[in-house]
Formats: structure tokens, C-alpha cells, sequence
């Protein structure tokens, strides 16, 4: 019996989250596991002897998301629109939570206003680095010293 691929988890975690969503339905297109909110794809998933492939549409968090060496724009064009896609190895762990936390953003971004705003907000797009907050303190510091500067009695 051969060892269960690292993979397998993820892949049933994505597709359990996928189909937790309100008004969600799963197809199966051109051998891939395709799930859909009112029509629309918001998940492509497949999970096989070669491991893990899924791509998202991601407007907010895809740029960072492509910083990643296991992500690249999907193809036929999907990649200008905004949708990347994940490639794992069957031997590698993959991101889940990530992986989950941007499946949220797809299907968000995909879903009609109205759906959407029946759930929970959401939460802030996964990251990988934090150090990006930094900045704006430092700017709000300057600001503050150039506040109280101007507002210091005058001799």
C-alpha cells in the first residue's frame, strides 16, 4: 500500500472549505475538480500521483501571492484577470492555511454582493511577511513632530 501523499490533506481541506460556502456547487471540466458560486468558478482544484494543483482569483492578495515560488499567473489569459495558480509536489506539506485563507478571498471575489455580504466579514488577505506595517508608524511619528512643532508657543 503506497504512503498517503502530503498533498491529499490540503487538497481535502480546500475542496470541504470550498463547498461550506452558501450557493455552491461542484463540476468536474476537463478531467479538474471546478467549484462554483452562481455559475462562476472560484476554485479549480486537482489532486492526483502528481500532487497539487489549484488556482484562485485573487485581486487583493495575488501579487504577494505570486512572490511565492510554488504560484505563477494561470494561464489562457486567467492570469491578467487576476487568478493565480499553486503547484505542489506529492511530497511537499503545503501552505493550508494560506491556501485557505486566499480560497476565502476567491470566493469573495467572485460571488455576488449580495451573497457576500451575508457572511462574515473578512479576514485581513493572507500574508507571509509583516514587516510591510512598519512604514505608516514611522510616517504617523513624523507627522506628530511636525504637529507638535507648529503648534509650539512662539517667542
Amino acid at each position: 500500500m503506497a504512503a498517503p501523499r502530503k498533498t491529499d490533506k490540503t487538497a481535502d481541506a480546500l475542496r470541504e472549505r470550498a463547498l461550506e460556502y452558501p450557493e455552491t456547487e461542484e463540476h468536474f471540466p476537463w478531467g479538474e475538480r471546478a467549484i462554483k458560486v452562481k455559475g462562476k468558478v472560484f476554485l479549480f482544484l486537482r489532486a492526483d500521483k502528481t500532487g497539487l494543483g489549484l488556482s484562485l482569483k485573487l485581486p487583493l492578495s495575488g501579487p504577494d501571492a505570486l512572490r511565492e515560488d510554488f504560484a505563477e499567473p494561470t494561464g489562457y489569459g486567467l492570469g491578467k484577470s487576476g487568478w493565480v495558480s499553486f503547484r505542489f509536489a506529492p511530497t511537499v506539506t503545503p501552505p493550508t492555511a494560506r491556501l485557505l485563507g486566499w480560497l476565502d478571498e476567491s470566493f469573495r471575489a467572485v460571488a455576488p454582493k449580495t451573497l457576500v455580504a451575508s457572511l462574515p466579514p473578512a479576514k485581513a488577505p493572507p500574508q507571509k511577511r509583516a514587516a510591510a506595517k512598519k512604514a505608516p508608524a514611522k510616517k504617523a511619528a513624523t507627522k506628530a513632530k511636525r504637529t507638535a512643532a507648529t503648534k509650539a508657543p512662539r517667542r
